[in-house]
């Protein structure tokens, strides 16, 4: 029945290092427990007794290692395994809490660490964040590692683009083999004991990841055959990333982390695995307001059901910083990363009817895996934009690459400038226009804008695609080897090799063979990318490619430069574009020529739209895109139970105005049960026919009121509540709504399980 599940399929979770309290007990299947320390047993017995499937999550490269740093684990200090930088200071977390660089000593310290929470009894243990930064590279434990893994001296990675790209795939690697052995060497441990032990990986995407300079293992995180499962950590945090639309640098919250859940996708697609999506009702920075967190939110859920194959999700995390959170507050650097500091003006706690929308949302995204889903109007183009791991590899630039004095650095703080100036309402379109123009003109202020934040050259080939409408699909190019018929799904895919390198030619191969049984290939790059000189599969061993695209284009028999145009390959074609990606970021012309040009080519019936409907079985998922030509209000019509709204309002009509989300159940819908829930902000573990009308049991954390619309095949005529310690309780609402067979009825906040009656005629 709709909603009611049992705990046991783990779709809904939460990460939480607080102790467990009535506030923060929402009625998720399953809470990951977070950390080791004294009180960590305590925590694992609590949870299991409050009926949730328990997990436990620690950090890989940072977290409460103190002991492990200082020496009180093998009287050893281990400081110097901390990354740093090229001045050599360290890259910290928190105040006393580095980013590690991961060793043969950390791994064996980690299995360590964490047996005894096998023996407390956890199904599940989650590392997360195994994150290595792209500025580190040079403290002795890195150098060790280079000399290990390369058999010669240690090269600093800022002395040439081929030592950069060794020195960050080296990183990635080194989180790879920490992960797998930590994860092999648990489950070993837990059949010891007779017991099975999953083992999952948390990670921030590629996308996000590529903008922050975080080396992470990414695609290469299926190759540890200990990994059961994923969590894709995306959240407001991530998607508020700024990136460039044509010429201005803007938050784009559910764009972004539609890009994100997308690619992040591709760690399960084939595999068999289990991945989470995660969503954050507030984030770790805390100056926002609840208005801001909300709005946010909304995006990143709304994004991420727009991902129909994905129906599991880690719901909220942190409740006890949501629940017993007062925002907006300045941050502080704490002992373990950014924490709330003082109030700001306008701090308050949560609003309720944020904290019951949120309470709706959990039950609601457990509800989420409907065989009948899709896009509507059912036009979807089919497009894919493949990425890379080797992404993360060439995202800043070493010393003998032209830069101003400023660099990357200097243009971020540009950019953000402008975009802080005009979330203040000043108008700076004349500034926009001319940073734009001085970028194009300047091949160092170029270079500079290629290494920001901004991650143009993925964002000039995707935002524009998104802002249209298209549902544009992230292709993880490193799965082509790993996942049969990777590209089986897409009529088309864009490829520029001007911000990432194949692994290997079969990727190529693969992609050829695909092309000439009918795909079509938008393939965008001029060549000028200075990684294409790094020692690679395409220059070495007889190969003499100047760039590895030229290897694919000589397979599909266009020889190695082809000019622009299209040319037919077997029963597919390729499009030829010469254009440094990041170019098409820095006018609205340049993005206009880029769109016409894929639609033409890949999509030539399609009409750009700027909104998004996902249908999943009885659930509408709407959003309508801001900054277009055809952001314009979506308008939908039929009979729905609106999700975000206070009581579950039914409506004949909705409508989403641009920069908006909607949520809706459609009542009508023909797979409906005359008897099931609709929607609610408590868990509902009962509902079904009784003596003289229905019985309906439930429970919900305290402080939220429960409120729940259900359909019926009968009208009642009045409801009586009783709790476990045996209060009767009345309604506050009792709705009938004819027209579709359901009840609105709303109870007061009763963190007791409640039995709830309704009685018919």
């Amino acid at each position: 029945m709709a909603l009611i599940h049992d705990r046991r399929q783990c779709l809904t979770g939460c990460q939480e290092h607080s102790p467990w309290s009535p506030e923060t007990d929402l009625q998720y299947d399953f809470v990951m427990v977070y950390g080791m320390d004294e009180t960590t047993a305590d925590r694992i017995r609590v949870w299991r007794e409050k009926g949730y499937v328990v997990h436990l999550m620690a950090g890989c490269a940072w977290g409460d290692y103190q002991d492990y740093l200082d020496g009180e684990w093998d009287h050893a200090g281990h400081w110097e395994e901390g990354q740093c930088g090229r001045d050599g200071r360290p890259i910290m977390h928190g105040l006393r809490t580095p980013y590690l660089c991961p060793t043969p000593s950390f791994s064996r310290y980690l299995l360590e660490k964490l047996k005894p929470a096998v023996d407390a009894g956890v199904e599940a243990i989650h590392l997360e964040e195994p994150e290595f930064w792209d500025a580190g590279g040079y403290s002795p434990a890195f150098r060790r590692a280079w000399e290990a893994a390369f058999g010669e001296p240690w090269q600093p990675p800022h002395s040439g683009c081929e030592n950069r790209y060794r020195a960050c795939r080296l990183k990635a690697s080194l989180y790879r083999q920490l992960l797998s052995e930590v994860g092999s060497g648990l489950k070993a441990y837990a059949e010891t004991q007779g017991r099975k032990l999953d083992f999952c990986v948390a990670t921030h995407s590629l996308i996000n990841y590529s903008q922050w300079k975080i080396l992470s293992p990414e695609s290469s995180l299926l190759d540890i055959p200990a990994a059961d499962g994923f969590i894709a950590q995306v959240w407001t945090g991530t998607a508020r990333a700024g990136n460039v639309w044509q010429g201005k640098y803007a938050e784009r919250t559910f764009e972004t982390a539609f890009l994100e859940y997308g690619v992040l996708r591709e760690l399960a697609r084939g595999t068999g695995k289990r991945l989470w999506f995660l969503h954050d009702p507030v984030e770790d920075n805390p100056e926002y307001t609840w208005e801001s967190f909300r709005d946010n939110y909304l995006a990143t859920v709304a994004a991420s059901l727009m991902v129909p194959d994905v129906f599991r999700y880690e719901a909220a995390p942190w409740p006890d910083r949501i629940f017993h959170g007062v925002y907006p507050k300045k941050g502080r650097v704490g002992e373990g990363g950014l924490l709330p500091g003082s109030e700001m003006a306008g701090a308050k706690p949560i609003p309720p009817s944020y904290a019951e929308l949120i309470a709706t949302l959990i039950q609601t995204l457990g509800d989420m895996n409907q065989p009948d889903s899709g896009f509507i109007p059912e036009d979807d183009p089919r497009i894919g934009i493949l990425v890379a791991d080797s992404a993360l590899y060439q995202r800043g630039f070493p010393d003998d690459v032209p830069r101003t004095e400023g660099g990357p650095e200097e243009m971020n703080r540009r950019l953000f400038s402008l975009k802080e100036r005009r979330q203040a309402g000043e108008d700076t379109r004349e500034d926009d226009r001319q940073l734009m123009e001085q970028i194009a003109g300047d091949p160092r202020l170029y270079n500079d804008y290629v290494a920001s934040g901004a991650f143009p050259h993925f964002f000039g080939l995707a935002m524009p695609l998104v802002k249209a409408g298209i549902p544009l699909r992230p292709v993880q190019m490193d799965n082509l080897t790993r996942v049969p018929d990777a590209l089986a799904d897409f009529r088309a895919v864009i490829l520029s090799e001007e911000w990432m390198k194949p692994e290997s030619p079969r990727e190529h191969e693969i992609l050829a063979d695909w092309v000439r049984r009918g795909g079509i290939l938008l393939l965008a790059g001029d060549g000028s990318d200075p990684y294409h000189a790094v020692q690679g599969w395409w220059n070495t061993g007889g190969r003499t490619y100047r760039h590895p695209a030229q290897h694919l284009c000589e397979l599909l028999g266009l020889g190695w430069d082809p000019a622009e145009g299209v040319y037919a390959a077997g029963a597919g074609k390729v499009a030829v574009l010469p254009v440094s990606p990041a170019r098409l970021t820095l006018s609205p012309e340049a993005s206009g020529r880029w769109l016409r040009w894929v639609l033409e080519h890949a999509a030539p019936g399609f009409e750009p739209r700027g909104a998004f409907l996902m249908k999943r079985g009885p659930y509408r998922i709407a959003v309508v895109t801001a900054e277009t030509p055809w952001s314009r209000p979506l308008v939908l019509r039929g009979c729905f139970a609106d999700l975000f709204s206070g009581e579950y309002e039914i409506v004949s009509e909705k409508e989403v105005l641009p920069g908006k989300t909607a949520l809706l159940f459609d009542l009508n819908d023909s797979n409906l049960d005359p008897l099931q829930p609709v929607a609610s902000t408590a868990r509902i573990g009962r509902l079904e026919a009784a003596e003289g009308g229905f019985i309906a049991e439930c429970r919900a954390a305290a402080g939220i009121r429960i409120r729940m619309l259900l359909k019926l095949p009968a009208a009642p005529v009045r409801a009586e509540a009783s709790c476990e310690d045996g209060t009767i309780l009345a309604p506050d609402t009792f709705r009938w709504h004819d027209g579709t067979g359901t009840l609105f009825l709303s109870f007061p906040a009763c963190h007791q399980p409640l039995r709830i009656h309704l009685f018919c005629r």
